[in-house]
């Protein structure tokens, strides 16, 4: 179904006191994050499963100056892998786009919404949280808090004999860890099933033998070859890391990010996260927020980790991030579309004549930071296909154009 045809407004989703039968959508349905239901489910996760938020404290939000740009629907652009040129107002349709909003030296140039999610809403970040885990993480390593070359089994020892005891902090930042674990979503025997279930918060059935919790799950992995050979993009690093972060601070990453970031920042709303069944946040993608602060984040890492001069954000944590990581190790992963990129501190590195680098999630999720062009982006959709492989053909050379047309 196209875009406009899949909109849960259309399809009636969830409408009524109660909503139709056939209409209705649980958490423990089988098919609630399953096209086109998972269009309506990423605006809605708070009303499915248990969360905890992340608050943006009480002080007045930071406004956001805007100037809107009526040229920008109009840019054009060649997708990759074809010659048909396509403008970016084709583009946002074309990757089932919820919501996008774009800064140009801190200035709302564009915003549009669509799909489950308006000004007030908010929408599943899915991997993006990823990104800002591993910005904890840097941050805590600049300030000399988290050693990088340590071990992670001297600090979680629980891990011990797990893969991850003799990885050190850089190599779970970096994701160039030895795990036997596999993320394919299209296989469903893959492991990410089984931790799914493992961070399920519902009830376990009770002919239930595995683990219950992300912390349990963690403790099951074994290894499969040597750490910091090769890069492998596996959620379970980042949850690792949640752990090492909750022990080293003495905090979860929900209240963290709240304390050192969001309350900071100017957020217009809370966020919140989605938790397991005794509360642990889903570090690896259980964020959901408001459109406009994930672009403020992105416009806070732009402007080196400063906001109306107070220092948030360490500058050695955000220049480690942008130098990016082993292109080497990187490239054995073997994705086609990110030849020459890098993976530094959970974030994507272009390495692009720009210096671009993005938070990236599954159908479709990014932040997309170009220092060059001095331009944020930040994109909430519902992709019908999870991997991002079905929609960068077309999102990177969007925002590549979208870089060139406004430092005209």
């Amino acid at each position: 179904m196209s875009a406009e045809a899949s909109d849960p407004g259309k399809l009636g989703w969830m409408v009524g006191a109660p909503p139709p039968s056939d209409k209705i959508i649980r958490f423990s349905d089988p098919d609630y994050f399953s096209f086109p239901k998972l269009r309506w489910t990423v605006c809605h996760f708070r009303q499915l499963m248990p969360t905890v938020g992340v608050s943006r404290g009480i002080g007045a939000p930071v406004s956001l100056e805007r100037k809107l740009d009526p040229t920008i629907d109009a840019v054009t652009f060649t997708p990759l892998g074809s010659d048909k040129p396509m403008s970016w107002e084709e583009s946002l349709a074309a990757n089932y786009t919820d919501g996008i909003v774009v800064l140009h030296d801190g200035v709302v140039v564009y915003e549009r919404y669509s799909g489950c999610l308006d000004d007030t809403g908010q929408h599943g970040a899915m991997s993006v949280t990823k990104s800002l885990t591993g910005l904890l993480g840097e941050m805590l390593v600049a300030e000399g808090t988290l050693d990088a070359n340590a071990k992670v089994a001297t600090i979680v020892p629980e891990l011990a004999k797990s893969a991850f005891g003799d990885a050190t902090i850089r190599q779970v930042l970096d994701m160039t860890t030895g795990l036997h674990y596999s993320e394919d979503y299209a296989d469903p025997d893959a492991d990410v099933w089984i931790y799914s279930a493992a961070g399920n918060p519902l009830p376990k059935p009770a002919d239930y033998s595995g683990p219950r919790t992300y912390f349990e799950y963690l403790r099951t992995v074994r290894k499969e070859g040597e750490h910091g050979s090769a890069f492998g993009y596996k959620t379970i690093n980042t949850d690792a890391l949640g752990w090492v972060i909750a022990r080293v601070t003495g905090k979860s990453v929900a209240d963290l990010l709240s304390e050192r970031i969001w309350s900071k920042m100017g957020a217009e709303q809370d966020g919140y996260y989605t938790v397991d069944s005794i509360g642990t946040p889903f570090a690896g993608g259980g964020l959901n927020a408001g459109l406009r602060d994930l672009a403020r984040i992105g416009q806070l890492l732009l402007d080196d980790g400063v906001l109306n001069g107070q220092r948030l954000v360490p500058e050695a944590a955000i220049a480690d991030i942008r130098a990016g990581g082993d292109k080497a190790a990187f490239a054995k992963a073997g994705y086609s579309l990110l030849k020459g990129w890098s993976y530094r501190g959970m974030w994507w590195i272009s390495n692009n004549e720009h210096g671009a680098f993005m938070a990236r999630g599954v159908h479709g999720q990014a932040i997309y930071i170009d220092p060059t062009a001095h331009m944020v982006i930040a994109r909430f959709a519902s992709n019908p296909v999870a991997s991002n492989a079905a929609n960068d053909p077309t999102s990177l050379p969007a925002y590549e154009a979208l870089a060139r047309h406004l430092m005209q």
